[in-house]
């Protein structure tokens, strides 16, 4: 168990950089653009389909990292006011809820980059990039991102230590829990 959550967390770590990469070649790509739209001025082919395809792929491959920090979007009103053992069962429920919606919408990836592949869909763009490349990235991080959903109600159900800083999605939760 734990060296499942250690795994995933990695390979969610490893993401994160390649999205963030990602989002730094689109901001090189926009530069580039502006360039030899302004200075040089000559018209663009592949600059803004790129930073389009390179944004969304940060946005799908760094969502587990984002998960693990807590940084997704949380409206945390009714957890705040709820007892520690309340808000335990809600930050449970509340992300199973979010696996199964993020296991649907990998499968729905998966389905869609598939018939992109199988197919041989490109763009209708005079760059007429293969789509099952900008699509890749969704089945991958949603898949990801459903392991890191698991790896984090797995934290939930079995702290290995409840003192230990960052140890779980939930820790602060499961320390009122212990006390």
């Amino acid at each position: 168990m734990r060296l499942y959550i250690a795994v995933v967390s990695a390979i969610s770590r490893a993401l994160a950089v390649i999205a963030g990469l990602a989002l730094a070649s689109a901001v090189l790509a926009v530069t580039w653009m502006v360039f030899v739209r302004r200075i040089l001025g000559e018209s663009t082919v592949w600059q803004t389909e790129y930073t389009t395809y390179a944004i969304v792929a940060a946005t799908f491959l760094g969502a587990p990292w984002v998960l693990i920090k807590r940084g997704h979007v949380n409206v945390d009103v009714l957890q705040l006011a709820a007892s520690p053992k309340v808000r335990l069962v809600m930050e449970a429920l509340s992300g199973l809820l979010s696996l199964v919606f993020v296991a649907l919408l990998a499968y729905a990836g998966c389905f869609y980059f598939e018939e992109a592949w199988s197919n041989g869909w490109t763009s209708e763009t005079v760059w007429a990039v293969p789509l099952w490349m900008p699509l890749l990235p969704m089945p991958v991080g949603t898949v990801m991102l459903a392991l890191q959903y698991v790896a984090e109600l797995m934290r939930l159900a079995y702290p290995a230590d409840p003192a230990e800083p960052d140890n779980a999605l939930f820790s602060e939760t499961i320390r009122e829990t212990a006390r």
